[in-house]
């Protein structure tokens, strides 16, 4: 038997079968304009702004010179500061942050030298969230994968404990470095045979956790900050294995057979994660915290802190460097690391680590550096105190301060020692025929070149 259509029915079909049906609601001619917008139209508005009209600004010297000379421009006193370098660049009417311009002179006018880009290898902890603790007992922030992709090999925290205030009991998947910025603390860790450990560190103190190994961090008279610096790009704090969560998410009933104690010693856990919390100061006697096993203490060269800040720093021309890796701390076994001063003016060489990348963090002091990826592309960074840089393994860079007031730079590596390879000590160990054959220099040049590693090299003119 055939069914009829109705002819409401037919009449959808048939509109069906030529097209579609506009089922879009009326345009609000308040909304949305006309179709004699759409392209051309004898009628069409043609805008005389004058695109010329940037205001009143001026050129630094430096702007004015051959752009290749690339001097570091200071637009913090300039009003209205100009993407310009020599031939290259042009004025900037807007839209634009000048706030930023003034920070990042070498993104704004970049030296001439620069040619395309090597991606990003900067980061102002300033932009990073801050993840706030329990009743103000502190804060951290942290740089990983998510905020400066090219920084697989390493991440950090920067992280503020108020006094008395702790860092959870808490393990990480990665290995966690650690250099103390300012304060005291007492840190404490159990290791896989049971040994345990606990000592107090200050400002210039470094330690470490393997990974898997389960501490805690508490913060002594006057509070403390520290940089953490993790073996993984992709480390988060969010992915920290936390005592609170680990007692929150298991039987009552199999935690109490597992500790031999009533279920009744869980009825006033924590609701969540700690994180940072405040909690009783911890006795100004060590000793009354120093709790132990048959299997003792860990001592010597299995130690998790060592007294950085007791070393005395090695001196130079434009400032000073000291290191600390595996051959003086022997159980950071990865981790690597110089705490370098450069005077103003001064440079950190031009250089690069053969066995790793390199994750710096800039305590003090205004700075910029060139990065070089073969075959041929350079991008210029500015970096300022609390900012991240981080330059992949091989590839060449240097560090010059371009401020008033000493860079305290932390550089850390992921190998067995520390290591670099100098530009300039390469360049005066290798015959001199070679080097003018390659690079036209001439002899007299080539012989002032620095036969021994300078690390710093002073401020021109010192």
């Amino acid at each position: 038997m055939v069914k009829h259509l109705s002819v409401p029915r037919l009449a959808l079909l048939s509109l069906l079968a030529i097209g579609s049906v506009d089922c879009a609601p009326a345009s609000n001619p308040g909304l949305r304009g006309s179709e004699d917008l759409l392209g051309y139209n004898p009628t069409n508005v043609l805008s005389q702004e004058n695109t010329d009209d940037v205001g009143d600004y001026e050129l630094l010297p430096g702007q004015k010179e051959d752009a290749d000379i690339g001097e570091y421009l200071d637009f913090s006193n300039v009003e209205n500061p100009q993407p310009i370098r020599g031939s290259k660049g042009g004025t900037d009417p807007g839209p634009r942050t000048p706030a930023l311009d003034k920070l990042f002179s070498d993104r704004l006018a970049p030296p001439g030298t620069d040619k395309g880009d090597v991606g990003n290898a900067q980061w102002s902890l300033a932009l990073s969230k801050v993840k706030q603790g329990k009743q103000n007992a502190g804060w951290s922030r942290q740089q990983n994968e998510n905020v400066l992709p090219d920084a697989e090999a390493m991440a950090g925290v920067d992280m503020r404990l108020e006094p008395g205030g702790y860092r959870e009991l808490h393990w990480h998947v990665a290995s966690e470095w650690a250099l103390m910025l300012n304060g005291s603390a007492r840190v404490q860790a159990v290791q896989e045979d049971g040994k345990t450990f606990v000592d107090d560190v200050s400002k210039g103190d470094v330690w470490f956790f393997p990974a898997g190994v389960p501490h805690s961090i508490q913060a002594l008279e006057g509070g403390c900050e520290f940089m953490l610096v993790f073996d993984d790009g992709s480390f988060s704090e969010d992915n920290t294995f936390l005592a609170s969560e680990i007692i929150a998410h298991n039987p009552k009933s199999v935690l109490a057979q597992n500790l031999n104690v009533n279920v009744s010693a869980f009825d006033n856990i924590p609701d969540g994660e700690l994180f940072i919390f405040p909690g009783t100061p911890a006795p100004k006697d060590i000793e009354k915290q120093n709790v132990t096993s048959s299997a003792g203490t860990l001592q010597g060269k299995e130690s998790y802190t060592y007294h950085f800040s007791e070393q005395e720093a090695h001196e130079v021309a434009g400032g000073s460097v000291k290191i600390v890796d595996p051959l003086t701390f022997p159980i950071a076994s990865k981790f690597s690391a110089a705490l370098v001063t450069i005077k103003p003016g001064a440079l950190r060489e031009m250089h690069w680590h053969p066995h790793s990348p390199e994750w710096s963090f800039f305590i003090s002091g205004t700075a910029r550096a060139t990065l070089f990826k073969p075959p041929n592309t350079a991008t210029t960074f500015d970096y300022h105190a609390g900012d991240v840089g981080y330059f992949p393994q091989s590839e060449s860079h240097y560090v010059q301060n371009v401020g008033d007031d000493d860079v305290i730079l932390l550089e850390v590596l992921q190998a067995d020692h520390f290591a670099d390879i100098s530009l300039g000590q390469w360049l005066a160990l290798t015959p001199h025929q070679i080097v003018k054959d390659t690079l036209n220099i001439s002899e007299e040049d080539i012989n002032k070149f620095p036969t021994e590693k300078p690390v710093v090299v002073a401020a021109v003119g010192s």
